[in-house]
């Protein structure tokens, strides 16, 4: 049976810097301290809940993140 890989390292950032920045600046920043997927969803969103390392998710409302939680 092969080894489970080891999945990589997360951004040393913290998700509650982002809420209340604009969704674009927000998104572009989350890129550039290494978040491999960002997922922009608009409040009440249906979504899979499966944690993804390395995925960053906003909530946003009126162009501005509400909300914002890794996985």
């Amino acid at each position: 049976m092969a080894p489970i890989p080891t999945p990589p390292a997360e951004p040393q950032d913290s998700p509650d810097g982002y809420v209340g920045l604009d969704a674009v600046h927000a998104e572009r920043l989350a890129r550039e301290r290494g978040w491999s997927t960002v997922r922009s969803l608009p409040p009440g969103a249906i979504i899979t809940m499966e944690y993804r390392v390395g995925r960053l998710n906003f909530e946003v409302r009126d162009g501005r993140v509400s909300r914002c939680w890794k996985g």
